[in-house]
């Protein structure tokens, strides 16, 4: 097993984290947050901008089974990358579209996917890349969301419409 793992922000980590929990090849996904300036943010403090966090998912999977350029591929596709901290009606720098590499073998893998889909897009995506810095957890009641409340107002309206355009999208890549 090749075991690799990619930090991504798009939007509430909610979405994101319940589109990879159901891509074949994705060993582990976490919620929570990056590239702030404190240590150890509760969801209140990240909530008010003032930390500099985004919420992001840490992606882990095996690369003999999803690519490191599927994973992003993937992301690019369930997340709107053309707008600079928002997603649909949540705003705010914590949402913003972010890919938050690892180590430094990933960057050239991130910037030619990036390329493909800033053309795709018409050269409007606003992805930042950056290094990973000042990553932690989120707290326990984030972690697998979807999975736990996909009734929930928000999960029905806002991440199941994510969740069914994976499906259909990537039909080959959801897990058995």
């Amino acid at each position: 097993m090749d075991r690799q793992v990619i930090t991504l922000g798009g939007g509430c980590f909610w979405c994101v984290e319940a589109v990879f929990e159901l891509a074949d090849g994705v060993l582990a996904v976490e919620s929570g947050y990056c590239n702030g300036h404190v240590a150890n943010p509760s969801y209140e403090a990240v909530c008010t901008g003032a930390t500099g966090h985004v919420e992001v998912v840490r992606v882990t999977f095996d690369a003999e089974r999803i690519t490191l350029r599927e994973v992003l591929e993937i992301f690019f596709v369930v997340h709107d990358p053309t707008t600079l901290n928002r997603q649909g009606n949540d705003i705010g720098t914590q949402y913003r579209s972010g890919i938050y590499l690892e180590d430094a073998d990933q960057e050239a893998v991130v910037r030619d996917v990036l390329a493909v889909a800033d053309a795709a897009h018409g050269g409007r995506v606003v992805t930042e890349i950056q290094p990973l810095q000042n990553y932690s957890r989120a707290e326990d009641y984030h972690q697998h969301y979807f999975a736990q409340h996909p009734n929930q107002g928000y999960c029905a309206y806002v991440v199941a419409p994510k969740v069914e355009k994976f499906r259909r999208t990537f039909q080959a890549r959801v897990k058995a």
